[in-house]
C-alpha cells in the first residue's frame, strides 16, 4: 500500500489561442498584485501610483517613445538573429559576442576609412564587414558542432568572453585621449558612417530595417525550403538524415545566417545609435533576446511584443528607481517578478494539475 500524491500533472491538449492568451493575461494580473503588494510592503509607494511612473517613463514624452522603439529594435534583432538555430535546437548563447563582432567590424571600418571614402561606399564596407564578422563568430562553434559534436551551449557562451576582450584590447589601443579606455564618439566632427535621421528621427532607419528583417526571417522559416530543414533537423537529426538532409550542412548554414543577422545588430548599434564601440554594447540583449525567443515560442511575429513587453519593462522600473529615488535593485524585482509570472504562465498552457481525493492509499 501507498499513499496517493495530494496532485498529479496532465499534458493538456493543444487549447485554442483566445484560452492561451486568457492564460498569459492573468498570469500579467497577478504579476501586477503580487508586485503591488511588495511595493507597499518595501515602500510604502502606492501601487497604482508606481505603475503609472512604468509608464510614463516608457512612453510618457514622444522621445522616451522613440527611444523605447529603438531599444525594441535592437532586442528583436538579436531575437530574429537566435530563432533559426533555436528551432533547429541548436542552443545559440553567443549572440552577445556575434553582435560585439558585428560591431566591432563597424568602428573598424569607421575609424580606418571614415575619411577616406565617399558615405555611400563607406556604408556598404561597414555593412559588409559587420555581417562577415557576426557570421564568422557564429559559424565557429556551429564547425565544430557538426565535426565533432561539441557542446554548442559551452562553445558559443565562451565566444561571448573571448570577443569582449578583444575589444577591450582595441579599445585601449584606439582609446581617445591615449589610455583612457574610452574610443569616444567616432568621427564626431565628420559623422562618417552614422546612419542619417529620417524626418528628424534619429533611430528611423534602425527601426525599418528591423521591421523588414522580420518579415524576412518569418517568410524563409514559413515558406522556404530551408526553414523546412531547420525544423526537420529540430525535431530528429536521425528523420533528417533518413530524408536525405545534409545535417551538417544545415547547421553551418543555420549558424551562418544566425551570425550575419547579430552583425547587423552590431552594425546598426554603432553606427546607428552609439556612435562608438565598448565591451557594453551589446548590453546583455545578447541574454535578453533568449528569453524573448522562448516567449513568442520563435515566432518572429509574436517576438515584436514579447520584444516590446521586455524593453516597456525596463525602461519603466528604471523611471520607477529615479522618480522615487529607489536602489536600482527594487525595480529589477518588480521587473523579476512581472517577468516570472509570464513566463510561468507557459506551464500552465502546456500542463494542468489534477487534484486526487483526500490523497487516499492505493494498491501499488
Amino acid at each position: 500500500m501507498h499513499k496517493e500524491p495530494l496532485f498529479h500533472l496532465v499534458k493538456r491538449p493543444a487549447i485554442k489561442w483566445y484560452e492561451a492568451w486568457f492564460i498569459r493575461i492573468m498570469s500579467v494580473v497577478f504579476a501586477l498584485i503580487v508586485a503591488g503588494i511588495i511595493t507597499l510592503a518595501l515602500t510604502g509607494l502606492n501601487p497604482i501610483k508606481v505603475y503609472l511612473t512604468m509608464i510614463d517613463g516608457a512612453i510618457g514624452t514622444v522621445r522616451r517613445s522613440w527611444a523605447l522603439a529603438q531599444k525594441t529594435a535592437m532586442l528583436l534583432c538579436i531575437a530574429l538573429a537566435l530563432t533559426p538555430a533555436f528551432r533547429m535546437r541548436f542552443w545559440n548563447t553567443g549572440a552577445e559576442g556575434q553582435v560585439l563582432a558585428g560591431g566591432m567590424a563597424t568602428a573598424t571600418v569607421m575609424l580606418l576609412f571614415g575619411n577616406k571614402l565617399p558615405n555611400g561606399l563607406l556604408f556598404v564596407f561597414m555593412f559588409v564587414a559587420a555581417v562577415l564578422a557576426g557570421a564568422v563568430w557564429g559559424v565557429i562553434p556551429a564547425i565544430f558542432k557538426a565535426k565533432w559534436g561539441t557542446n554548442e551551449t559551452l562553445f558559443t557562451l565562451m565566444m561571448n568572453y573571448i570577443a569582449i576582450q578583444i575589444i577591450g584590447y582595441f579599445v585601449l589601443e584606439w582609446s581617445v585621449p591615449k589610455g583612457s579606455g574610452q574610443i569616444g564618439v567616432i568621427n564626431q566632427n565628420t559623422q562618417a558612417g552614422w546612419i542619417p535621421a529620417i524626418a528628424g528621427k534619429a533611430y528611423l532607419v534602425n527601426i525599418i530595417v528591423v521591421i523588414v528583417l522580420t518579415i524576412l526571417v518569418y517568410v524563409y522559416l514559413t515558406y522556404t525550403k530551408h526553414g523546412y530543414e531547420i525544423t526537420v533537423v529540430g525535431e530528429s537529426e536521425r528523420t533528417a538524415r533518413y530524408i536525405g538532409i545534409d545535417v551538417k550542412k544545415v547547421i553551418i548554414r543555420t549558424m551562418l545566417l544566425s551570425g550575419a543577422i547579430c552583425g547587423i545588430a552590431g552594425f546598426l548599434l554603432v553606427a546607428g545609435s552609439d556612435h562608438t564601440i565598448t565591451k557594453d554594447t551589446a548590453g546583455g540583449n545578447g541574454f535578453t533576446a533568449i528569453m524573448v525567443c522562448w516567449l513568442a515560442k520563435f515566432n518572429p511575429i509574436w517576438m515584436v511584443l514579447t520584444a516590446l513587453l521586455i524593453c516597456f519593462l525596463q525602461k519603466g522600473a528604471g523611471e520607477i528607481a529615479t522618480m522615487y529615488q529607489l536602489n536600482l535593485s527594487f525595480s529589477d524585482i518588480i521587473t523579476g517578478i512581472i517577468i516570472f509570472f509570464i513566463v510561468g504562465c507557459e506551464f500552465f498552457i502546456n500542463y494542468r494539475i489534477i487534484f486526487n481525493r483526500h490523497g487516499k492509499e492505493v494498491k501499488a
